[in-house]
């Protein structure tokens, strides 16, 4: 079986012209005259991106999902390429009804008419991972049941298996090969192909979000409902909405655009900036826009994450980016460890302003957010530099959301819906205001520390004491000096701890 899917790969991958990404080698050169000879009904008419395209789409659903996750990764794809692969749409024929059902019901463990009070067999869209079906539960609630595609894991793990041993071949004989580290982006995709197999896993992503979200007058999540919900099987809250990507009846609906617009960049770098936790496939598929002019997010099979030194990276950047402060932007790099310490800061600096300074001709509405965090990643690639995946992910859903609010309105200006964003964070982790937060945050820990402070000491002084009886009586003032200004210290932090909790 594996060894048919194999040769159907490579008629697919000769047929679109893709051994070009491949016989650049100088010791597979030679084929290149053969195969062309050989296979003259190939369709090399189109540019190299789209056959590429082309090729992952007569490939199957697999691949298509494949090439949508190398299109983020423009951290390592030429621009034409990920351009191309961005455009990959995942629609695939939609499974039996009564096949939902019987996955159902295996998952949840009872008929589905004792489950829901409605059922529609007829699914409503249709993936290749998994399908939606409209149902209503037994208080009368309307529901949305996701159903993953039974015996999808062998093929998926057949078509990985295919896709290292491709990886292993483009490492060793694509000219670029070992920079584009082709077997780590798919250990990636394997990765998020297997988080998407367990549905609990997005039911858990959707949870997290409607908390972090609860009572804001700019985003409905809907609810999970767990006692309907397995590894294969997801109940959310459906919802009723219209697609954002669909500018003509949002305006006949009567929706304000310019607050959409906004609405989007601020529920991004809410997201980042607030939770360090965001929604990383916010493609207009899964937007949709409430009656009440609210967003309504959908699809929680990828979300990133983000640690606080990630948030001050970014927000060092981007605001030492738009003061043209290319030495601060540098000295972030080399401090974040993403470039080598001996890395000299005037020779990043000089690259940071060659790629970013042309940005800076348009107006600073116009300027691209995401734009200039590809700039940035193109300037690390050049020091040999590691991006993060969750940086990739945000770039990537930064993307998105960029394009969706210059859609709605095309004079939203970005710079200055998301600045006060940067502004408040910065302000919130440098100063008094900064040192109490993390004094507030550490209180329980410090709490159950404290107790156990002056048996520790006591025993940290027998130990001196025991080294005091050689060292003499020089050293027992050295020691006594050090255990005075611990104990000053511990002093100090109580205070501030017990301060903390008193305005807590």
């Amino acid at each position: 079986m594996r060894l048919f899917r194999l040769i159907k790969i490579a008629r697919v991958v000769i047929g679109y012209g893709l051994d070009e990404f491949l016989l650049g080698h100088e010791r597979v050169h030679g084929l290149k005259k053969l195969i062309g000879v050989l296979c003259f009904w190939r369709r090399l008419d189109a540019p190299r991106a789209v056959r590429l395209r082309l090729a992952l789409e007569a490939l199957g659903p697999i691949f298509v999902k494949f090439g949508q996750v190398l299109s983020t990764r423009r951290d390592l794809l030429p621009p034409d390429i990920a351009d191309e692969l961005a455009l990959l749409q995942d629609k695939v024929p939609p499974f039996g009804g009564d096949i939902a059902v019987a996955v159902i019901e295996a998952a949840l463990g009872a008929p589905v008419d004792t489950l829901y009070a409605e059922f529609e067999r007829e699914p409503v869209a249709s993936a290749s991972i998994a399908q939606v079906h409209r149902a209503r539960l037994p208080d009368g609630r309307r529901v949305a049941i996701k159903v993953l595609r039974p015996g999808i894991l062998p093929v998926i793990e057949s078509d990985l298996a295919l896709m290292r041993v491709m990886a292993g071949l483009v490492e060793r004989l694509f000219v670029d090969g070992k920079r584009l580290r082709p077997r780590e982006v798919v250990a990636e995709f394997d990765k998020y192909l297997h988080d998407e197999l367990d549905l609990m896993i997005e039911a858990g992503n959707a949870a997290q979000l409607r908390r972090n979200f609860a009572g804001s007058d700019q985003l409905i999540v809907p609810e999970v409902f767990y006692d309907w919900t397995a590894r294969e099987v997801l109940t959310l809250e459906w919802m009723d909405g219209i697609p954002v990507g669909r500018i003509a009846e949002l305006r006949a609906a009567g929706m304000d655009l310019k607050k959409l617009s906004r609405f989007g960049v601020e529920i991004f770098f809410t997201q980042v900036f607030r939770h360090g936790f965001f929604h990383a496939d916010m493609h207009p598929g899964n937007i949709f826009v409430a009656s009440d002019n609210r967003y309504i997010a959908l699809d929680f099979g990828i979300v990133g994450t983000l640690s606080d030194e990630d948030k001050q990276y970014l927000a060092i950047n981007f605001l030492a980016f738009f003061n043209r402060d290319y030495r601060r932007v540098a000295t972030a790099h080399i401090e974040s460890g993403w470039v080598p310490k001996e890395t000299r800061v005037e020779e990043l600096e000089a690259a940071v302003r060659t790629v970013c300074e042309p940005i800076f001709n348009k107006p600073i509405s116009q300027i691209s957010f995401g734009q200039v965090l590809l700039r940035l990643f193109e300037t690390s690639r050049r020091f040999n530099v590691e991006i993060q995946p969750q940086l990739v992910l945000l770039q990537k859903t930064l993307l998105n959301i960029e394009g969706l609010g210059r859609q709605l309105d095309p004079d939203l200006d970005l710079w200055d819906t998301a600045k006060p964003f940067l502004q408040r964070w910065m302000n919130e982790q440098i100063g008094w205001r900064g040192l109490l937060a993390n004094l507030k945050r550490e209180a329980p820990q410090w709490a159950t520390m404290l107790p156990g402070l002056p048996r520790r000491l006591n025993e940290l002084a027998r130990h001196d004491h025991i080294e005091l009886m050689v060292t003499g009586y020089q050293g027992l003032m050295w020691e006594q000096k050090k255990r005075n200004w611990l104990l000053g210290a511990i002093a100090l932090l109580l205070a501030g701890l017990l301060a903390t909790l008193w305005w807590g």
